[in-house]
């Protein structure tokens, strides 16, 4: 029987590992377009959503208001967002592209394409991981 105390058999460990190595490798491939790896996952949800709310934009990313805001402040402070009032409700604010931001899709196609040719994992590979990550993270949350 495995030892379930050796550091080589804890998961949390192996993910946590490739995560700060896959993070790793995402903040050299983003320096090259000007961002950082949270502002790359918030225009990937705009890319998408082309408008949403700061509190919706932290549902997707997982990340709480105060993580958000600052992020968000430097975003538009580089002419990538515009941040508004919502009319509707004052408490709720809007994100939204500028132009800036939108061409900054066209620099980032490249992104995943990289990172997929430096893990060098075959279409099969990557199905079964993404499937069991999302296995993975609708236990943890649901």
């Amino acid at each position: 029987m495995k030892d379930p105390l050796l550091l080589e058999n804890q998961i949390c460990f192996k993910i946590y590992t490739a995560e700060r190595e896959i993070t790793k490798l995402y903040r050299s491939l983003l320096e090259e377009i000007g961002v950082t790896y949270p502002q790359y996952l918030a225009l990937l949800v705009l890319w998408e959503e082309k408008t949403i709310s700061v509190k919706e934009l932290g549902r997707k990313l997982f990340l709480d208001s105060g993580t958000l805001t600052p992020m968000l402040k430097r975003m538009e402070a580089n002419g990538l967002v515009e941040r508004k009032r919502s009319s509707e409700d004052e408490r709720s604010v809007i994100i939204s592209l500028t132009d800036k931001g939108l061409e900054m899709k066209e620099k980032a196609e490249c992104v995943p394409t990289r990172l997929l040719e430096r893990l060098e994992m075959d279409g099969d590979e990557l199905s079964k991981l993404d499937q069991t990550l999302t296995t993975i993270l609708d236990k943890l949350q649901g």
